[in-house]
C-alpha cells in the first residue's frame, strides 16, 4: 500500500493546499511532537534486525527452505521503510529474485512482492510484466488486480486501471476504498476522495488494525492538506505518530506545515534535522535548500543542493529521483538540456501527464516555446491537477503570448500556494 503514496514526487512534497493569506494562524505546537524527535529506540527496527538474524541462520542451516528468503525480504523491506537506506531495498529485490527463480516464477505471492519492490524503485514496466505473469497463473486473482491497478496508475494506463478497480469492487473493503480514493483524487474530485479515504479509516478503526490505521491516518493527513483543512491534516499526522512514533512520513508532514503554513524556518529545519538522523534520504537536502532559498540564504541553498547531488552520486537510486533532478536542472538555463534528457527517459518509462509536463517544461527552458506548448496541449491540459504542473502550464502559455489562457490558472494557483511552498508566492503573483 505504500505505492499509493503518490507516487508523483515533488521536491519533498506533502500534498496540501490552503488559501492565500498574508499571515497564518498557528497550527502546530512543539509539545505535541517534540517527544518524537528525540526517540532513542525504534522497536520496529530492532524487531526487523532480530528477525533477519533469525531467518538468515535458519536459511544458512537449510538452504533448500526457499520460504525463508521471503521472510528475510520482508524484514529488509522494513529496514528500507524506516531508514531510507537504498541498499536494503536492493537486498529485498535480491532475495525476492532468488525466491522467484527457485519457484520458477510459479508462486503468485512472491511474484507480487517483487513487483511491488520494482514499483518502489520506479521500475514500473518491469512491475507490470510481473503483475501480468501473476494474473496469468490465476491464483489470488483479486490481490493481483489490486497490484495491476497500482501499476497501471503509475504508468498512466487509466482505462486498464479502472477495469481492475471495478473488478475488485467492494464498498466494505479497505483495499478497494483506498484505491477508489486515489482514483477520485486523480480525477480532481478531492471531496469524494476524502470521503472514501475516511470510510477506509473507519474500517481500519473498527477492525482495530494498527497497520491500516497508520496508513489511513497518514494519507488523510495529505488529503486534508489538499483541501486546505490544515488543522485536520496536523491532527491526522499526530494520530499516526501516536501509533508509530518512528513514522517519519508524518513528521515530514508536520515539517511542511511549519514551513509552508507557518513560515517558521528554524523550527522546520529542526524537525528535518531530527528526522534525518534515522531516516536519511536525498530529498531532505532539497527541502533544506528550499527553506534556505526562502530565507535568502544563497550559501546554504547551494550547499544543500550540492549535498543532494553528492548523496545521489554515492548511492544508486536508479530512476527514483528523476523527477527531482529534471526540475532542478530545468530551473537553470545552463543545465536545462540535462533536464530535457531526463524528461525524455521519464516519458518513455512512465508516459503520464506529469512526465509530459517535465518534458514540456524542459523544452520551455531550452528556448523551444512552441514545442513546449504542443506537448502541453496534447498531453497535459486537463489531465493533471498538480499545482506545479499548472504553474508550468501557465508559464508555457505566457511564453507563447497566450496570457488570457494563463490568467485563470494564476487565480487557481493563488489558492494552491501552500502545496507549492513559500518560494512560489512571487512567481505566481508575477504570472
Amino acid at each position: 500500500m505504500k505505492t499509493l503514496k503518490t507516487i508523483s514526487f515533488l521536491v519533498f512534497t506533502i500534498l496540501f493546499i490552503f488559501g492565500c493569506e498574508t499571515k497564518s494562524e498557528q497550527i502546530t505546537n512543539k509539545e505535541d511532537y517534540n517527544k518524537y524527535l528525540t526517540l532513542k529506540e525504534n522497536k520496529s527496527l530492532t524487531f526487523a534486525y532480530k528477525e533477519i538474524d533469525f531467518w538468515q541462520k535458519k536459511f544458512d542451516a537449510a538452504p533448500n527452505q526457499i520460504s525463508y528468503l521471503s521472510q528475510l525480504a520482508s524484514n529488509y523491506n522494513m529496514l528500507f521503510e524506516y531508514t531510507g537506506n537504498i541498499k536494503s531495498l536492493y537486498k529485498t529485490e535480491e532475495l525476492l529474485t532468488k525466491s522467484n527463480e527457485a519457484y520458477d516464477y510459479s508462486r503468485v505471492s512472491t511474484i507480487r512482492s517483487l513487483a511491488r519492490n520494482y514499483i518502489s524503485q520506479h521500475r514500473f514496466k518491469e512491475a507490470l510484466e510481473l503483475a501480468n505473469k501473476a494474473l496469468a497463473i490465476g491464483e489470488g486473482k483479486k490481490e493481483t488486480q489490486k497490484l495491476l491497478f497500482d501499476v497501471q496508475m503509475e504508468l498512466g494506463n487509466y482505462p486498464e486501471a479502472v477495469k481492475n478497480l471495478n473488478a475488485i469492487r467492494d464498498m466494505n473493503s479497505f483495499d478497494y476504498l483506498i484505491r477508489l480514493a486515489k482514483w477520485n483524487d486523480h480525477k480532481g474530485d478531492l471531496d469524494t476522495a476524502i470521503t472514501f479515504m475516511e470510510k477506509a479509516r473507519d474500517i481500519a478503526e473498527k477492525d482495530d488494525n494498527k497497520g491500516l490505521k497508520i496508513w489511513s491516518y497518514s494519507n488523510l493527513g495529505d488529503f486534508y492538506g489538499h483541501a486546505g483543512r490544515i488543522q485536520e491534516s496536523y491532527d491526522s499526522f499526530l494520530k499516526t505518530l501516536a501509533l508509530d512514533p518512528n513514522y517519519s512520513y508524518a513528521l515530514k508532514g508536520i515539517a511542511w506545515i511549519v514551513f509552508s503554513k507557518e513560515r517558521n524556518i528554524n523550527e522546520a529545519n529542526r524537525i528535518i534535522d531530527a528526522i534525518a538522523v534515522t531516516h536519511n534520504t536525498p530529498d531532505f537536502y532539497l527541502l533544506k535548500s528550499q527553506i534556505a532559498q526562502f530565507k535568502g540564504d544563497k550559501t546554504n541553498e547551494i550547499r544543500n543542493r550540492n549535498a543532494y547531488f553528492s548523496m545521489m552520486e554515492k548511492n544508486n537510486y536508479g530512476a527514483m529521483y528523476n523527477k527531482y533532478n529534471a526540475l532542478i536542472y530545468a530551473d537553470d538555463k545552463k543545465t536545462a538540456s540535462k533536464a530535457l534528457e531526463i524528461a525524455k527517459i521519464e516519458v518513455e518509462h512512465r508516459p503520464t501527464a506529469d512526465s509530459y509536463d517535465l518534458l514540456a517544461w524542459a523544452y520551455l527552458n531550452v528556448g523551444e516555446n512552441k514545442k513546449a506548448l504542443e506537448i502541453a496541449q496534447n498531453h497535459v491540459v486537463g489531465k493533471s491537477f498538480e499545482p506545479k504542473v499548472q504553474y508550468h502550464l501557465a508559464m508555457i502559455y505566457k511564453s507563447n503570448n497566450l496570457a488570457l489562457k494563463a490568467k485563470p490558472i494564476k487565480e487557481e494557483l493563488l489558492s494552491s500556494l501552500y502545496e507549492l511552498g513559500p518560494n512560489f508566492d512571487k512567481k505566481v503573483n508575477q504570472l
